[in-house]
């Protein structure tokens, strides 16, 4: 957090992971850090916010605890960021730092002066990880444009070789691509090739190579094509009566149907004579024996037949029922049933009729539904010949083109691939001409390396074409977690004392937090101390500042001041540097 909070003073957008800000902002609300930063020769009185507000104040000749107790008016950060840039870097050198984000030269410089303690110290170029949520621009490059950035700093590129890069990172991409593109067309070669040759039943130890290939394809095609417009249909009837057949098979169809119609409406009025004629039948015995009565009446009193009774003059029943009306039902009932069996006679004379020429329909309309069924699948099984030879010429010219284009993009990617070889070749020479810098920095990255692991060591700084290259030599080449730690804290070391000579464009400056690996033991660890002592040897002025948090206990003679400067402890939670738990 210290190291986090010193960077966010010196231009960083954020001091910590957005969860550790929240709650920094909840236990701080009215928070503030501030600093005072030497440049060159100009004292600067830095205040940034922690908590809710937003007040950024950066002033030349300032008092930083004026600043902190009154309320001045907020400047941001923009007058120290374009101090630096301009006192510090020079507008030249910003322009050869990668990227488009505004004051990107010195946030990038301040990413490799105070890389994160995330990164461990694995990698030369690694300066900012994922994880410490810092939004610094130099997690957008790769290790290219960071190498770039790197040399820019350090006055090892010129803008001739740094807009060389630029081109030949244009043109690798461009060559990337066209590698990619002829990966598929051959893909597309080969196998539509392949599938021509099936198509059209040829063997393709028979075929000849170049354009005649495409000839031989083109005629077996054309024969296809040809033999496609002779197809005969499975069927006698000539094509071209296929719409009148349709007609012919909708209309027997529509015939087919009213038959069938007309047959379901028979047997619906054969059903209902069947009913009325059993109705009428169960009522006849009832009007027969209405009318025998009628015609033969008994007294409904005595029971004595009427005839007798009026004779003997019965004077009881003289009521008689109405013989007329009786006879008459009873013979309507009889016609009724007369008329609904010829009836029944002619609903079953009508269905056989029906019937007959339902079945004559049926035939007639299968007949022509088959047909016309049978012409279209001979129709179809033309057409699909015809659109199968056709689609075979079409893919051959296809072929044709993609081989042409394939042979184009391969004249291209060479013309390309020459291109690159010749430019790299030129920004070997313009890499050359950095030799001194690099004689240099190798010169004082040897001597680090030396003290750092014994005088019989040996440090090696490269330049090449994939890279920098970092080595000690110790019986041969060494490379472990630890002598990789090493690598970057000497090389580190080697920068800070050419910024002290003056001969880079970054200040004499330097955070390393926490930079002892597991199994770096103390014999290499506390070398590191007494490098960085060594160097204030060098002049009764102080020439640079060199910070380093470690939770390893320095030497003995270090840990006291001057040199000691801020001793933090995990518990109680009064001892932290927030002064409290987060």
């Amino acid at each position: 957090m210290f190291c986090r909070l010193l960077r966010y003073c010196l231009g960083e957008d954020r001091f910590a992971p957005q969860n550790q800000r929240e709650n920094i902002q909840l236990a701080f609300k009215d928070g503030f850090v501030g600093a005072e930063v030497m440049l060159d020769g100009t004292p600067w009185a830095i205040v940034r916010p922690i908590g809710m507000r937003r007040r950024h104040i950066a002033i030349p000749n300032g008092d930083l605890d004026t600043l902190l107790t009154e309320e001045g008016n907020a400047t941001g950060m923009d007058p120290f960021l374009d101090a630096v840039e301009e006192k510090l870097l020079t507008s030249e050198v910003v322009d050869l730092i990668p990227g488009t984000r505004s004051r990107r030269g010195w946030t990038t410089a301040l990413a490799w002066l105070t890389r994160d303690q995330e990164c461990r110290f694995g990698h030369l170029l690694e300066w900012r990880a994922a994880s410490s949520d810092s939004d610094s621009p130099v997690r957008d490059l790769s290790k290219a444009e960071t190498l770039d950035a790197l040399r820019a700093l350090i006055r090892a590129i010129i803008p001739e070789e740094h807009n060389l890069r630029a081109e030949i990172n244009r043109l690798d991409n461009d060559k990337n691509r066209l590698d990619r593109e002829i990966d598929r067309r051959h893909w597309e070669i080969k196998q539509t090739r392949t599938r021509l040759i099936r198509a059209l039943g040829l063997e393709d130890a028979n075929l000849h190579k170049g354009g005649l290939f495409f000839e031989q394809l083109r005629k077996a095609a054309q024969t296809a094509l040809a033999n496609a417009a002779e197809v005969k249909a499975d069927t006698e009837i000539d094509i071209t009566d296929l719409d009148k057949l349709k007609k012919d098979r909708d209309k027997a169809q529509g015939e087919y149907h009213g038959q069938r119609d007309q047959l379901v409406q028979v047997d619906a009025d054969i059903g209902l004579s069947n009913r009325l004629i059993a109705r009428i039948k169960g009522e006849i015995p009832s009007s027969s024996y209405n009318k025998n009565e009628a015609e033969n009446p008994v007294c409904p009193v005595c029971e004595v037949p009427i005839d007798h009774a009026l004779a003997e003059g019965c004077k009881l029943s003289h009521k008689l029922p109405d013989l007329q009306q009786i006879k008459k039902r009873h013979e309507k009932r009889e016609d009724e049933l007369k008329e609904e069996e010829e009836k029944l006679r002619e609903h079953k004379t009508k269905k056989k009729e029906i019937e007959s020429k339902l079945k004559s329909a049926k035939e007639h309309f299968e007949r022509l539904r088959d047909q016309v069924v049978a012409l279209e699948k001979a129709r179809n099984a033309r057409e699909q010949v015809w659109y199968n030879a056709r689609r075979v010429i079409d893919q051959i010219e296809h072929l044709e083109n993609i081989t042409k284009d394939e042979e184009e993009t391969a004249k291209k990617l060479k013309r390309l691939t020459k291109d690159i070889d010749k430019k790299r070749e030129q920004v070997a020479e313009y890499r050359d001409q950095q030799a001194s810098v690099f004689q240099r920095v190798t010169l004082l990255y040897d001597a680090i390396i030396r003290e750092l692991v014994g005088p019989e060591a040996k440090g090696n700084v490269k330049l090449t074409g994939s890279g920098l290259d970092l080595s000690v030599e110790l019986g041969g080449d060494r490379s472990t977690v630890a002598i990789d730690s090493l690598k970057v804290l000497a090389f580190d070391f080697a920068v800070l004392c050419m910024s002290i000579e003056g001969a880079t464009q970054i200040p004499a400056f330097l955070l390393h937090d926490s930079p002892r690996e597991a199994d770096l033991g103390l014999a290499a660890y506390y070398p590191v101390f007494e490098v960085a002592r060594s160097f204030e040897e060098l002049s009764p002025e102080p020439l640079f500042q060199y910070i380093i948090t470690t939770t390893t206990k320095p030497p003995d003679d270090l840990r006291q001041d001057p040199w000691l400067v801020l001793e933090l402890h995990g518990a109680p939670a009064e001892e932290r540097l927030m002064k409290r738990d987060l």
